[in-house]
């Protein structure tokens, strides 16, 4: 039996490409001839004015278990991903208990062999417990089994300790992923990181990694200046790389709400902050696109700007988002989406795929980019409901994904 996709425009390393492809078993069959072999038991799909894309990669999620199960569960974050395209996330370690050793790490593990339906890798945690100060957690027992190390939601705070970190990180062969805030300039508390919490510590970091080896990605970045760090550090072959999200990319410090579904750590700044970003992604600086989705209870969000929990979710408006603001006004082409959210970030955390390509996994989404529709959260599968994008309208949704050749998300409306 064969999982046959007809008249899509597909993303290969030629760039888009109209043609048929297959799934066998978990592998795609690039192109497909469908005057070939068609068994009576082939399921067809007819995907005219559609596109093929290698599956979204995140690599930065909350999905909130083990410990608070009652914002989200590794089941209902995963399927939210798959609803938004996603194939593989990396998850983030503010857990109960967080991932510092491996017994830790696998309570999560087998949470995610029971209940995920896409690809879920987790983070661990560089500091125990973390806290982002004190003595490292223990990589070498986690290091076979996460995508890297991050302390997110907390800066590791103590210049020595960072570079102790990037140390043993780089000797195991793996990646930093810092939340970059040093709380000692954070003068705002309420809103999160200033600019400048944000930016100096990125930047003592990138040091730190040309002077230890260690690969180094800054999660979530808002600030002009962490982009001219970045792009400083680049330009002298310092082995850096950053992500943004949705939100970043949307608004700006005029244009948000002053309610809960705005507050978020770092948070939306200036105009020229929204300005730098979107010239980052032009010209490369920014590598890839990342949701932070950190879903909350209804209680959580409801307190307002200020006293509300950080945190939005954002993988089922990811795609529509970007190919919203970025596709469709121009800012950049579609192809360079598409890296973006699937291709950068699988080579950056040394993952396969990227491209449809025959005899690869079959780890893909389809889309449709001429629909546009409303933002409900009501629709999201995932437990949270707090999203800046409530009740905008959107272009372009994902009818289908695929994780090892089955289909794990449809939109029934559409396929």
């Amino acid at each position: 039996m064969k999982t046959i996709l007809r008249n899509a425009t597909v993303f290969t390393r030629k760039g888009f490409e109209r043609m048929d492809i297959a799934i066998s078993g978990d592998r795609l069959l690039v192109p497909f001839d469908v005057s070939d072999i068609v068994q009576s038991d082939d399921v067809v799909f007819d995907f005219n004015h559609k596109y093929i894309l290698p599956g979204f990669v995140d690599v930065h999620v909350h999905f909130r278990e083990p410990g608070f199960s009652y914002k989200e569960t590794i089941g209902t974050g995963s399927m939210a991903a798959a609803h938004g395209g996603f194939t593989t996330v990396f998850t983030m370690p503010n857990l109960n208990p967080p991932p510092c050793d491996y017994a830790s790490l696998k309570q999560q593990l087998d949470i995610i062999e029971k209940d995920a339906v896409i690809k879920v890798v987790p983070f661990g945690a560089i500091t125990e417990n973390q806290k982002g100060r004190g003595k490292l957690s223990k990589m070498d027992e986690m290091a076979d089994y996460v995508a890297g190390f991050s302390d997110d939601g907390v800066g590791v705070q103590a210049d020595f300790t960072m570079e102790d970190a990037m140390v043993k990180v780089a000797s195991l062969g793996k990646i930093i992923s810092a939340h970059c805030e040093d709380e000692s300039l954070n003068t705002i508390p309420y809103t999160g990181t200033t600019s400048a919490s944000e930016s100096v510590q990125a930047a003592r970091d990138i040091e730190l990694s040309a002077k230890t080896g260690c690969k180094y990605h800054i999660c979530h970045v808002s600030a002009k200046e962490t982009l001219d760090a970045v792009r400083k550090g680049k330009a002298r072959g310092i082995n850096v790389t950053c992500e943004t999200g949705p939100h970043y990319i949307a608004f700006n410090s005029n244009t948000i709400k002053h309610e809960g579904n705005f507050r978020m750590n770092p948070p939306i700044k200036s105009p020229e902050d929204q300005k730098a970003i979107i010239e980052a992604i032009k010209d490369g600086t920014i590598d890839m696109i990342a949701t932070d989705h950190a879903p909350h209870s209804l209680e959580e969000k409801s307190k307002g700007f200020d006293k509300s929990s950080f945190g939005v979710v954002g993988l089922e408006t990811s795609f529509a988002v970007s190919y919203t603001e970025l596709v469709k006004k121009n800012v950049i082409s579609f192809e360079r989406l598409v890296e973006l959210m699937s291709v950068n970030p699988r080579k950056r955390f040394g993952l396969p795929g990227g491209y449809i390509e025959n005899g690869e996994v079959a780890d893909i989404c389809v889309v449709d980019t001429e629909t546009t529709w409303k933002v409900n959260p009501e629709e999201f599968l995932t437990k949270g409901r707090s999203t800046p994008f409530d009740g905008i309208n959107l272009t372009g949704k994902v009818i289908a994904t695929f994780v090892d050749g089955k289909l794990v998300y449809r939109n029934e409306q559409e396929i």
